[in-house]
């Protein structure tokens, strides 16, 4: 049975959880799946660290906070544990994967070439609507009052209309996940990383180049945007750690 502090997580998580739209789930309009629910869900535990790095996992817990039937929070885990999200022990169970700041730069560099690339095939395939609907997002940035978590919603927001518009299923599929890790990377060192303000003024210029359809233009905007928050996690992460990070 879990104990009070697991109930606890449990009753505040069903209390905040709201529906969740990630790219890599995009169903043409058709309903998510039970398996897919819960793998959207779980990872966005995961992401805002309610399930934290080291946790143990415990099927029956989910089962209780999302509702559902061991079947769909079984596969949603074992996808879980391909994407890097969780990591099964034998003899020992599941645990939230830790983010090993090593890896860092493996992360950030591969997004540095795949966000340019899915935004190149976004400006020749994109469309007016497509711009439109990133234009009313990029005018919830400005809204009073926003708080950074919320802004970081929309900056994903922002990465999953580009994605969608670049067309291919398997770009989106890995720029979903490798956004998923710096996602959470971002709430692990909030406290640390600069203000969202800089990241929304970003996404208006790459938004004009979109408009405009200045491929390279928005090739370069992205890179620049991607690089620079690797930069503020690198710089919160040397704060937290006391120890530099190869930039290499």
């Amino acid at each position: 049975m879990p104990g009070s502090n697991e109930r606890l997580t449990v009753l505040i998580y069903q209390q905040s959880m709201t529906s969740v739209s990630t790219a890599g789930s995009q169903t043409d309009g058709q309903p998510l799946s039970l398996a897919q629910r819960a793998y959207d869900e779980i990872r966005r535990m995961i992401i805002r660290l309610d399930l934290a790095p080291g946790d143990v996992v415990r099927e029956a817990d989910l089962q209780v906070a999302l509702d559902m039937s061991r079947t769909p929070i079984r596969e949603a885990l074992q996808r879980l544990a391909r994407d890097h999200f969780v990591t099964v022990i034998p003899r020992r169970g599941m645990f939230v994967s830790a983010i090993d700041v090593d890896e860092l730069s493996m992360l950030y560099e591969t997004r540095a070439i795949m966000e340019p690339y899915a935004a190149r095939l976004a400006t020749k395939r994109g469309t007016p609507a497509d711009w439109n609907e990133m234009a009313t997002v990029l005018a919830e940035t400005v809204e009073p009052g926003k708080h950074s978590v919320e802004l970081i919603e929309l900056d994903r927001r922002c990465h999953e209309i580009i994605w969608r518009a670049a067309g291919n299923r398997f770009l989106t599929a890995t720029l979903d996940t490798l956004y998923a890790q710096s996602d959470r990377l971002w709430h692990m060192y909030l406290a640390d990383v600069a203000d969202m303000g800089e990241a929304v003024d970003e996404h208006a210029a790459i938004h004009d180049a979109l408009v405009a359809g200045d491929a390279d233009r928005v090739a370069e905007l992205i890179e620049a945007h991607v690089n620079s928050f690797d930069a503020q996690v690198r710089a919160a992460v040397m704060t937290r750690l006391g120890s530099p990070l190869s930039a290499s």
